[in-house]
């Protein structure tokens, strides 16, 4: 009769890298980070996609126009809105990702 191996979940390395006790990969501090900077990368990229939607569709939403060109004018604020809220949400997290990691990886300070 062959041994069963404990499930993962109850495997004693679990404590050390990131189970249930403390000395995971990652601080609370830095996963704090990350929550607060994709929680600014999206209320940013809100904000910008309702600027470019009112610009580019407010006057069809506040004038009388033409069917044809109100239809566009909605229809393309949509798109745009769309489009800068993915590249603004991507360029923030990026942007994040690329400052969390050192410049030079294995080289020391001169300080130290």
């Amino acid at each position: 009769m062959l041994a069963r191996r404990p499930p993962a979940c109850f495997t004693p390395g679990m404590r050390e890298h990131g189970g249930t006790g403390s000395g995971g990969r990652r601080g609370q501090a830095e996963r704090d980070a990350i929550t607060v900077e994709i929680g600014y990368a999206l209320c940013s990229a809100a904000f910008a996609a309702a600027v470019v939607f009112g610009a580019v569709a407010g006057p069809a939403l506040l004038f009388a126009l033409p069917g044809a060109v109100e239809t566009v004018l909605v229809r393309g604020g949509g798109v745009l809105a769309g489009v800068l809220f993915a590249a603004r949400t991507v360029s923030v997290l990026v942007r994040f990702r690329r400052a969390a990691q050192p410049s030079q990886p294995g080289r020391t300070s001169p300080d130290s």
